[in-house]
């Protein structure tokens, strides 16, 4: 097993497209087949093939509760429906007054699907059979290479004709195609692949045990969120904004962080996101134009951009130790400085800067932000 596989798949987690749920759900689609050791498996030429009908499984499982649901849960931005919700809520409608959910998987598992839905049933899994290997299949390790199906391939067939034929998990699996993907991903799924889908992971544990501790009187939704609360929730930056205001009013100009222009309106940027770092630490929190902070976004600054940016952000840090000296020196201290003197911090906090975004580029798999 390779390092490079563990970074790849976390900056497939962190950094491919996020625009539906559908990453998520093929990614622990994957890893529930490979953890259940399914005997459909199998291996040759360096890769690992699984039946597309496995997934289409998953799929219908994963997503069938959170449609059926009286709680509106979001799965694609915008307005817009999943591409597969229009034939999954037939289904789901169908089987509400029989048993809802678990009468359908009953006949999915065991009975088959009755021969009035049939036809409905088979549409719902030709699109899922569609979605899933034209999108996130098609785009999933963009992050990680300019390539189409980078990691994941697919094999189709022909269905074959279903007269008296029961429709059910077997017939998916025969049916509609096989995918794989390189054996290296499959070694690291199988290993670590409860830990990434979260049955294993030490907050579901956690919450695990505090729920049978309590007699079961909790759920695990309700301890996950407090395990989860964090006291930093929102983004604070008056503090900043009245700093820069006094610069403004001393010195009659502030200058953009990033591009160095004299601004007279400007956003006060999170320089590391607050979105990947909860942080509103004063020397994390720099003026920048209005535009190019909407370029910046929650992307992380390249090393490089740092250190061609560095007498700017050392000139703000500057001011607002000159400002906030107490407050500065003590955040700066433990975010950036570590057990280094304050006496020649400027240099020390400037390297701490650049390794920790570096760290989240190249290892958390963040996109990473220059200025050309």
């Amino acid at each position: 097993m390779h390092d490079v596989v563990f970074s790849n798949i976390s900056k497939i987690i962190e950094r491919d497209s996020k625009v539906t749920t559908y990453k998520f759900a093929l990614l622990r689609g994957v890893i529930d087949i490979i953890q259940n050791n399914s005997p459909y498996i199998s291996f040759s030429e360096g890769r690992v093939h699984i039946p597309t009908g496995l997934l289409i499984e998953k799929w219908i499982l994963y997503y069938y509760p959170i449609l059926e649901s009286s709680t509106y849960i979001p799965q694609i931005n915008g307005d817009v429906n999943l591409a597969f919700g229009n034939q999954l809520n037939q289904i789901i409608s169908t089987y509400r007054p029989v048993g809802g959910f678990s009468a359908f998987y009953n006949d999915l598992k065991n009975k088959g699907i009755p021969e009035s839905i049939q036809k409905d049933f088979l549409v719902l899994a030709k699109k899922l059979q569609e979605t899933i290997t034209k999108m996130p299949m098609r785009y999933i390790g963009r992050s990680i290479s300019n390539d189409f199906y980078s990691i994941f391939n697919y094999k189709t067939q022909r269905p074959r004709k279903h007269h008296s034929v029961s429709i059910d998990i077997e017939y998916l699996i025969r049916n509609f195609g096989i995918f794989s993907i390189p054996v290296e991903y499959y070694e690291a799924f199988k290993v670590l692949g409860s830990f990434i889908g979260g049955q294993d992971s030490i907050l579901f544990k956690w919450a695990e045990f505090s729920v049978n501790a309590s007699g079961k009187r909790l759920s695990i939704e309700n301890v996950v969120n407090e395990v989860l609360r964090s006291p930093i929730t929102e983004r604070e930056v008056a503090e900043s904004k009245n700093i820069y205001k006094s610069i403004m009013k001393s010195e009659g100009k502030v200058y953009c962080v990033w591009t160095g222009k004299s601004i007279s309106r400007y956003d006060v940027d999170h320089m590391i996101p607050f979105s990947v770092w909860r942080n509103n630490d004063l020397w994390n929190l720099l003026p920048s134009q209005s535009s190019t902070n909407n370029q910046k976004r929650d992307k992380i600054p390249s090393p490089d951009l740092i250190e061609k940016r560095k007498d700017m952000i050392l000139y703000y840090w500057d001011l607002i130790n000159h400002n906030q000296p107490q407050r500065f020196q003590k955040e700066m201290q433990v975010a950036l400085l570590g057990n280094n003197s304050f006496t020649a911090w400027h240099e020390t906090a400037i390297s701490q800067l650049q390794s920790s975004c570096d760290y989240l580029i190249s290892n958390r798999g963040y996109d990473e932000w220059k200025i050309n």
